[in-house]
């Protein structure tokens, strides 16, 4: 089940479990204070699948397989994971390794975490996607699991590193833990989300524990100096929210924190000369903006106007809102040059990605000659939700969006708010078009498909982001088939033709790639990462 290496100098160095084997000497007791970008919903490693939620949860839940900086699989807790026939696999254990608590870590661990994951109540994005595939889990002895699925999962290892370990003890599961397929026995009365902002709850493996977790102000742990990957780097690791770019840079100047995730472009040179480290990597994540497709009976599209129908639904209309963006201006003038125009929903070399993938034209003539064709020659009103926190200009993508749309006829106006409050609204379908970024965990274009273009069917585990609605069964079908196809190249074949079929049908707008930077204190420097997770373990004291 290997993956095409993403390219990055570094990280042959770093070895299979970089970042996470202690320095010596004085730099154990350093502490750290990162400036974060955006802020974790929830410590409940299972609440929401969201990027800072997900970084968070790795200095304390860890996984039974990992990640390197270009999303290779790495053992963690799991130190292999083996195919025992097309939907059965063996997954052996790292022995001598406890919670940090003192508890020993078992496959009774790792059975309770698959049961309590579809039981978290009010997931805005839910892991239950990577459980329900399981027809069973059984546990032949303390440091060996078995999983067997209904189907094919060539992706049950990638699935893996999603999903963190909890101590069946902790949480307070009987001694014996069964996985049963639509509910499994012996797990007494599972902890609420809101519970793990205790540190009695919040037990892991990780190199971290947590201290202090006050939401909106920090996040405090400590070292876990029973890591079974030997002491971590630093004793104390502080992280606070400052959304906003120009306080967050502030901050690294003033010296009140040494790392800072994405500070702003127009910064970049002003942090380098006062003697500031900045390092930038391409990610996995695309920014896109997705278009309201849904017909069903009543439903009136919320924020068009100027027409009775919704033209988002002819294809002419979605493909015209396209090339009326200029994707290569957005990046020179609006993100200094650091991001990447994007044609598909994921960069080359990932899995599945096509070299070369053609970004659609700026053409604002045959934008509105499209228009025009679809009934629309003088166009319509419209309003682009965006959050203005979340992801690097957003909002000044979306003003630049905006214009450009406007010029060919679509009145456009903006409707921007903190990334809790567009979130919430974006789930309640509240937006005709919103701009929005989606990063794959999986490093595989599977990932992208099914979160964002395929038909939405929670109960399936399909388009689970898909708040657009677009639907196309024939995508579907060739993600679906990929998605069970254990052969590489087979279903590398399948991932190219899903995608290709997908965005000539503009089920949404990609715009461009993002390419994250991050700012250090002198005599720190931190490995850039595809996935944009900013971790306290890749840190590296010069």
């Amino acid at each position: 089940m290997n993956r095409p290496p993403f390219s990055r100098c570094s990280v042959a160095a770093l070895g299979l479990l970089a970042g996470l084997a202690a320095l010596p000497g004085g730099a154990r007791a350093r502490d750290l204070r990162v400036g974060l970008s955006a802020e974790a919903t929830s410590m409940d490693p299972h609440f929401h699948n969201l990027g800072p939620n997900n970084a968070l949860r790795r200095h304390v839940f860890e996984g039974l397989i990992g990640t390197d900086p270009d999303q290779r699989l790495v053992p963690a807790l799991a130190l292999s994971w083996t195919p025992r026939d097309a939907t059965t696999w063996e997954i052996k254990l790292r022995p001598n390794v406890t919670f940090s608590d003192g508890t020993p870590f078992t496959a009774r661990d790792v059975v309770y975490t698959f049961c309590r994951i579809p039981l978290v109540e009010n997931s805005p994005s839910s892991f239950a996607t990577f459980v329900r595939p399981m027809e069973s889990v059984e546990t032949p002895d303390p440091l060996t699991l078995v999983v067997r699925t209904a189907n094919p999962l060539p992706l049950l290892p990638t699935n893996l590193t999603a999903l963190g370990i909890l101590s069946a003890k902790a949480s307070g599961a009987a001694e014996t833990v069964r996985f049963r397929k639509g509910g499994c026995e012996g797990m007494g009365t599972p902890p609420k989300s809101t519970d793990f902002g205790n540190p009695a709850v919040a037990v892991g493996t990780g190199p971290y524990r947590l201290k202090e977790y006050q939401r909106g102000t920090q996040v405090v742990l400590t070292g876990n100096p029973t890591y079974w990957g030997g002491a971590p780097t630093f004793g104390t690791v502080t992280m606070k929210p400052i959304p906003s770019s120009g306080p967050r840079v502030a901050a690294l100047l003033a010296g009140d924190v040494d790392l800072i995730e994405t500070p702003a472009i127009q910064d970049l040179p002003r942090i380098k000369a006062a003697g500031f480290t900045v390092t930038q990597g391409l990610s996995n994540r695309i920014i896109y903006i997705h278009l309201d497709q849904f017909d069903g009976a009543g439903w009136k599209t919320p924020t068009i106007r100027g027409t009775d129908k919704n033209p988002l639904l002819d294809k002419r209309v979605r493909e015209a809102l396209s090339k009326a963006i200029d994707r290569k201006a957005i990046v020179e003038r609006v993100m200094g040059g650091v991001a990447q125009p994007a044609g598909e929903l994921l960069p080359f070399p990932l899995f599945g990605t096509t070299k070369d993938f053609p970004v659609v034209p700026y053409d604002p003539a045959r934008a509105k000659a499209l228009l025009t064709e679809a009934g629309y020659p003088n166009g319509f009103e419209i309003t682009l939700g965006t959050p203005n926190d979340r992801y690097i200009n957003d909002e000044k993508i979306a003003q630049a969006v905006a214009q450009m749309w406007t010029r060919i006829g679509v009145k456009t106006s903006i409707d921007a708010s903190t990334a809790s409050t567009f979130f919430t609204r974006r789930n309640k379908f509240d937006f005709s078009a919103y701009l929005a970024g989606w990063g794959a965990d999986s490093g595989e274009l599977s990932n992208s498909l099914n979160s964002l273009v395929l038909c939405l069917n929670p109960e399936a585990g399909l388009g689970f982001t898909n708040r657009g609605r677009y639907c196309n069964r024939e995508v579907d079908a060739l993600t679906v088939e990929a998605m069970r196809t254990i052969d590489d190249s087979a279903r590398e074949a399948l991932l190219r033709k899903a995608s290709a079929l997908a965005m000539a049908d503009y089920p949404l707008i990609p715009l461009h790639f993002e390419v994250t930077p991050w700012a250090t204190a002198k005599g720190l420097s931190y490995t850039p990462r595809v996935d944009q997770y900013t971790l306290a373990m890749d840190v590296v004291v010069k």
